[in-house]
């Protein structure tokens, strides 16, 4: 009899039933919400939604990017995103200073108060993510990045790469 918990081989990968494709995509929804509980605490405790998080995580990630970048990443109507930005500004997490070239350009930073925020999230999220790597191992690592990956759209992934190339 086959060991059942030896990983499958990377030929039987290629032919996965509907059903093997039907645990995976409940693993993810499963593992979404393992992956958000703790930051959606944070930010319920502060009045905060899950788009916040994502501005706050991006505006960190790339310090003076504009509200058009933001708005590619993030994918969400102008009108939504500035709603978010307003609250966040208002309430002192975020800095937004008109572009020197272009005026009509908004730069977006985070204050002290929003990199508290951000650090309080992201630790959380670090902290789930290192658990479920060590008891992966290396190789699910490395695997379970390229799936990702492969599941982005081209535009997602140009941005993807943008930020891991940057190095922060």
């Amino acid at each position: 009899m086959a060991d059942q918990s030896a990983p499958p081989s990377s030929e039987s990968l290629l032919f996965l039933t509907d059903e093997q494709l039907r645990k995976g995509i409940e693993a993810m929804f499963f593992a979404y919400r393992g992956f958000t509980a703790d930051p959606d605490r944070i930010l319920e405790e502060r009045g905060y939604g899950r788009a916040h998080h994502r501005a706050v995580h991006f505006i960190h990630r790339s310090p003076g990017t504009t509200v058009n970048n933001l708005l590619s990443i993030l994918g969400v109507t102008k009108q939504s995103l500035n709603r978010v930005l307003r609250t966040l500004i208002e309430d002192g997490l975020v800095e937004s200073k008109v572009g020197t070239k272009d005026k009509r350009e908004r730069h977006l930073t985070l204050t002290d108060k929003g990199r508290e925020l951000e650090r309080a999230l992201s630790d959380a999220q670090r902290n789930r993510m290192r658990d479920a790597y060590r008891k992966a191992g290396p190789e699910a690592v490395q695997g379970f990045r390229q799936v990702l990956v492969a599941m982005m759209d081209g535009d997602m992934r140009r941005h993807y790469l943008a930020l891991k190339d940057a190095g922060q």
